[in-house]
């Protein structure tokens, strides 16, 4: 008995850590004007990220400047007056070039703007307009990959960025940018091919600016997902702390490749440093949820903590600090963290099943009941299993069964049978239940 609560409880740990890898919550930023910047939305593994907004040469902001008024697009024609040759398209003036340039700087600068308030259909607006004035503009393209990067809208960003690097393929940043979001987890699509390109960019990035930490630290990431555990994902990470030795983000990745690398001694002191040099809370929730994929989770909770203290709605934080908890059945404390977490991230599927989890385990069903129906409408196909299962849905239904409420248990298993349909142990419950109410 006491061997089966442990494999239970190994593999409630094992589905936790899933769920928190591919977490889609958003956390707090530090915006940048000149530099690739760490903060941004919490993408599981592969880190912290925020592409910096594209530069423009806009006087919007400048006191005393009035902002021009709108104008035609590019390719507009200015009409010769009548009798003037037949009304012929004749091209605009310098003048009017001047102008349509200094509106297009004034709607990047007003997308960025609003972009950097978190007013993202303001600065999609914004960046649209830009695009639409002067068609191919690769700075639009690139800002609105950015918009959607961070609000995970990954097929969204990819497509803007790929425009981006068609249209300037000299532009590093949209290399990066490209490069990273690649490697975030989606369902369905050629994944093979998307993890190739996410390397190929980071590599055209590296050329286009040696430099560039970033850079070093994407390609070891692109690498590590595909699963390259090597001599050149290491360089890589290496090479990233080397360019920058203040980035806390690089010394994290180069630590956990080390420990996958079963390498923990050298591990530890990039670890270490890392932890001395996070300075913001999205920095240290990357540093725990790191150290929580390595079931160190004691070591995890005194970083999420203090993460909480620079910001107590961080959802990052609390949802980790939750999950950890849960692990520990300290349920009463999880409560709260897990609850902000679903009040700042509604859209989140992973708290909602971790919080149903707890409820489950703590036997309090209705809760459970409650919170697991609720998750799941921002289930994936994978999460709705998850939700129909042992620690879901169908084990409600059992420990309905249990507390001999089989009417309980037909409404829970009938919602377990309904997210997993091809599942024939969850229907063998269900008639099973029927049969007892």
């Amino acid at each position: 008995m006491k061997s089966d609560r442990m494999i239970r409880s190994g593999f409630l740990t094992a589905i936790l850590f899933f769920i928190g890898a591919t977490l889609l919550i958003a956390g707090a930023f530090v915006s940048s004007a000149r530099a690739q910047d760490v903060g941004g939305d919490l993408g599981g593994a592969a880190g912290i990220f925020r592409p910096k907004n594209p530069e423009t040469t806009s006087r919007r902001r400048a006191p005393g400047i009035k902002p021009p008024t709108a104008v035609r697009p590019t390719g507009a024609t200015t009409r010769r007056p009548a009798g003037g040759g037949g009304g012929a398209a004749a091209r605009p003036s310098a003048a009017e070039t001047a102008a349509l340039e200094e509106r297009v700087e004034d709607a990047l600068d007003e997308g960025n703007e609003a972009r950097d308030a978190r007013k993202y259909l303001e600065a999609e607006r914004a960046y649209r307009s830009a695009l639409q004035m002067k068609a191919r503009e690769w700075r639009a393209a690139y800002a609105l990959g950015n918009i959607y990067t961070d609000q995970q809208r990954w097929e969204e960003a990819e497509k803007s960025y790929r425009q981006a690097v068609e249209w300037n393929q000299l532009s590093a940043d949209s290399y990066v940018a490209l490069s990273f979001v690649l490697i975030q987890p989606r369902a369905g699509g050629n994944n093979a091919r998307k993890l190739a390109d996410a390397e190929q960019a980071a590599r055209r990035a590296i050329q286009l600016q040696p430099s560039n930490a970033t850079a070093y630290d994407r390609l070891g990431a692109a690498l590590e997902t595909r699963g390259v555990l090597s001599s050149d994902t290491e360089t890589a990470y290496r090479r990233a702390v080397e360019l920058d030795p203040q980035s806390a983000v690089a010394h994290v990745h180069l630590a956990h490749l080390l420990r996958k690398m079963n390498r923990a001694s050298e591990a530890d002191p990039y670890y270490r440093r890392a932890v001395e040099l996070a300075r913001d809370a999205p920095t240290l929730v990357l540093i725990a949820e790191t150290l929580q994929s390595e079931n160190r989770f004691d070591d995890s909770e005194p970083l999420l903590r203090r993460a909480i203290e620079m910001d107590a709605r961080n959802p990052g934080a609390n949802y980790f600090l939750g999950r950890s908890l849960v692990l520990k059945k300290r349920y009463a404390e999880a409560e709260p963290l897990l609850k902000l977490t679903i009040e700042v991230s509604p859209r989140s599927f992973a708290p909602y099943y971790v919080l149903g989890s707890a409820y489950l385990r703590a036997e309090r069903l209705e809760d459970a009941e409650r919170i697991l129906n609720r998750g799941a409408e921002f289930a994936s196909a994978g999460d709705r299993k998850l939700l129909a299962g042992s620690y879901g849905l169908s084990g409600v239904g059992d420990a309905y069964i249990k507390m001999g409420r089989p009417k309980d248990a037909v409404r829970a298993y009938e919602r377990a049978v309904a997210l997993d349909p091809g599942n024939t142990e969850l229907q063998s419950r269900l008639a099973a239940a029927k049969t007892k109410g």
